[in-house]
């Protein structure tokens, strides 16, 4: 069950039929419940790996700091187009859902299993539909971990169909 909400996350505003994704979905009951704000100019997401989150004794798995910058940099991206279009997360207008376009990863030391972790996170460029973003991991206050994403509004083609019955 995801933590009781300290901050506006804008994952907490996801449509439902958004809102499942194994990194991100608030409404996934197996998955990481990953939150991004907004933290001044940057995004912030705080996460702390659980002792199975483990690639070798003492460090965490890469699999899932990948899903980690990817989940963060598209709520960034969301965070980013909303603010563009005048709202922050708690306004009543529909918040855009991001979808991964391109992941780039680099894991710049290993990582250390028990201590927490901070992703944050730069807008670097920012369009109509698609928003490119920058995200570092910190742990024990070094950069670990620097990806990439380029997260573009969630095509049609992914979007709930009315039911015809």
């Amino acid at each position: 069950m995801p933590t009781p909400i300290e901050f506006r996350a804008i994952q907490d505003y996801y449509a439902d039929d958004f809102a499942w994704c194994f990194g991100c979905g608030r409404l996934n009951d197996h998955g990481h419940h990953f939150r991004t704000r907004w933290d001044g100019d940057e995004t912030l997401t705080e996460f702390q790996p659980e002792p199975d989150h483990i690639a070798i004794p003492g460090y965490v798995y890469g699999g899932l700091l990948a899903s980690l910058i990817d989940c963060h940099s598209t709520g960034s991206a969301a965070l980013a187009l909303y603010r563009r279009d005048g709202h922050e997360p708690g306004d009543d207008a529909p918040v855009p859902r991001c979808v991964t376009a391109s992941l780039k990863v680099e894991f710049l030391k290993p990582t250390p299993l028990g201590a927490p972790l901070a992703v944050r996170g730069r807008i670097l460029e920012m369009g109509t539909r698609k928003v490119r973003v920058e995200s570092d991991v910190w742990v024990n206050g070094d950069i670990v971990v620097r990806g990439e994403v380029v997260a573009v509004l969630a095509p049609d083609s992914m979007k709930p169909r009315p039911s015809t019955s």
